[in-house]
C-alpha cells in the first residue's frame, strides 16, 4: 500500500487552504467589494490598484499548485502580505492584521517546503559542491 507522508498531506492542506483565501480575497478585489476599494481608496491608491492586486493574488492561487512555481507564488503572494499588514497598522487596529500575518506565515512555510522544487533553483551535475 502506497501512503502518502504527514508532511506531505499537510503540506498540500496548506497550499489548499492559502489558495482558498487568496482566491477568494483576488475575486473580492475584482468584483469590486467595498471593504477592499475603499482599504485603496484610504491610501489614495486609484481603483485599478484593487484590481491588480486582485488577478495576482489569483494568479498566485493558481501557481501554488504547480510545483515548480509554488515556491515563488508563495514568495510573491507573502510580498503582498507584507504590504497587507502595513496597511493594516498604519490605517487600522492590530487586530485586523492577523489574518494577514497568518497567511504571511503559510506563505513562507510552503516557500521553504518547496524551495528545492522551483524554477529558479537549479543544481549543476558538474559542479563539485
Amino acid at each position: 500500500m502506497n501512503r502518502l507522508p504527514l508532511a506531505k498531506i499537510a503540506l498540500w492542506l496548506l497550499i489548499g487552504l492559502t489558495a482558498f483565501a487568496f482566491s477568494a480575497a483576488g475575486f473580492l478585489k475584482l468584483f469590486g467589494e467595498e471593504m477592499y476599494s475603499d482599504s485603496f481608496n484610504v491610501m489614495g491608491l486609484p481603483d485599478v490598484f484593487g484590481d491588480v492586486i486582485g488577478c495576482c493574488e489569483i494568479a498566485g492561487a493558481i501557481g501554488l499548485f504547480i510545483r515548480r512555481l509554488s515556491a515563488v507564488a508563495a514568495a510573491g503572494l507573502a510580498s503582498i502580505m507584507v504590504g497587507a499588514i502595513g496597511y493594516h497598522l498604519h490605517y487600522e487596529s492590530l487586530a485586523e492584521a492577523v489574518p494577514a500575518v497568518i497567511l504571511l506565515g503559510f506563505s513562507v512555510i510552503i516557500v521553504f517546503a518547496r524551495r528545492h522544487d522551483n524554477i529558479l533553483y537549479r543544481v549543476d551535475s558538474t559542479d563539485p559542491a
